[in-house]
């Protein structure tokens, strides 16, 4: 197998912080990988070593097969790059952005135009491709920022949360954009908090905690770590949480997780005939349930399974 991306014990430090503890990621050609994290788990911190931004402290890899040591020269030609924020010039209008990007890659003056209005058009930009950025909408800023990076049409493209901030309606395009890169060809590397957009997005998806590799698989391999089902239970009266929960690990087994929401549990268990003997259990403590469901897992179900915590638990940190 040809691996587009391969690293083998990445590690970061920033004083007594370590960002990177050892990460190890196998990327194959024309695949899509979805790494996923909370703020803070080092996921920024990989990508910008893996393009050249930052040296690691140890550990190798290798892009396009050029290592990145010695070769980053040659990854950069290979790459494309979106950051977390628009790095577009917002003085500037759509079509002279990038251009302007086409040039600085050695694209001859006809041909970095060319490049941009077929960008514009792919990215539905075409109409404002005229207009100062400064008056664009943050999704069609993340829009265009995804064109700048694929100018140079990149073998490897990186997006480091390419949706951060976007409404629903504008984070289901940039995934349709998204899909449309893998389809033609390219290999993605996609960070991000969002755990339906690795499921969505993503043919294998590595989980990353504190620095370090906790898990990695397909979507629904994760999910089977998490249980054959879930079971959510949402209370009437929160403040007896902490008695349901004991009645209902007393029955799974399992300690179930406790959600921001006051009042509601969740526990991973193997099947629906687990069901009745909680409601029973829960039933005959006088504890009353608002709402009951069953459902398949989701990442968020299978990140508190191998962490201990939710994905946005860690929020609000930097790294």
């Amino acid at each position: 197998m040809t691996y587009a991306i391969e690293a083998t014990g990445l590690v970061k430090r920033y004083g007594d912080v370590t960002a990177l503890n050892g990460v190890d990621l196998a990327v194959p050609a024309g695949s899509v990988l979805g790494v996923l994290g909370p703020n803070g788990a080092g996921k920024t911190t990989a990508v910008r070593i893996l393009a050249t931004l930052l040296r690691p402290d140890a550990g190798t890899a290798r892009i396009g097969g050029y290592d990145l040591r010695r070769q980053a020269h040659e990854i950069r030609l290979i790459i494309g790059l979106a950051g977390q924020y628009a790095s577009v010039d917002e003085d500037l209008s759509g079509l002279h952005n990038l251009t302007m990007v086409g040039r600085l890659l050695g694209l001859p003056r006809a041909e970095a135009r060319r490049r941009a209005d077929d960008l514009l058009a792919e990215m539905d930009l075409a109409d404002a491709g005229g207009r100062s950025v400064k008056t664009y909408s943050g999704g069609m800023r993340r829009r265009l920022d995804l064109a700048a990076s694929l100018v140079n049409r990149p073998a490897v493209l990186f997006l480091d949360e390419p949706t951060s901030g976007l409404d629903p309606a504008k984070r289901n395009d940039m995934w349709a954009s998204i899909r449309a890169l893998a389809n033609q060809g390219s290999t993605v590397l996609l960070t991000t908090q969002y755990l339906e957009e690795a499921d969505h997005l993503a043919d294998d998806i590595v989980v990353i905690d504190a620095g370090r590799v906790v898990a990695q698989g397909s979507p629904g391999d994760l999910k089977r770590r998490a249980g054959t089902q879930t079971l959510d239970i949402r209370l009437v009266d929160p403040s007896r949480t902490a008695e349901a929960a004991a009645l209902v690990a007393a029955v799974v087994g399992v300690e179930p997780a406790r959600h921001r929401t006051a009042g509601h549990l969740s526990v991973p268990v193997t099947g629906g005939a687990l069901m009745p003997a909680v409601i029973r259990r829960i039933d005959d403590a006088g504890v009353e349930v608002a709402e009951l469901a069953l459902r398949l897992p989701s990442l968020d179900d299978v990140f508190l399974a191998l962490t201990g915590h939710t994905a946005r638990t860690l929020e609000g940190t930097t790294t």
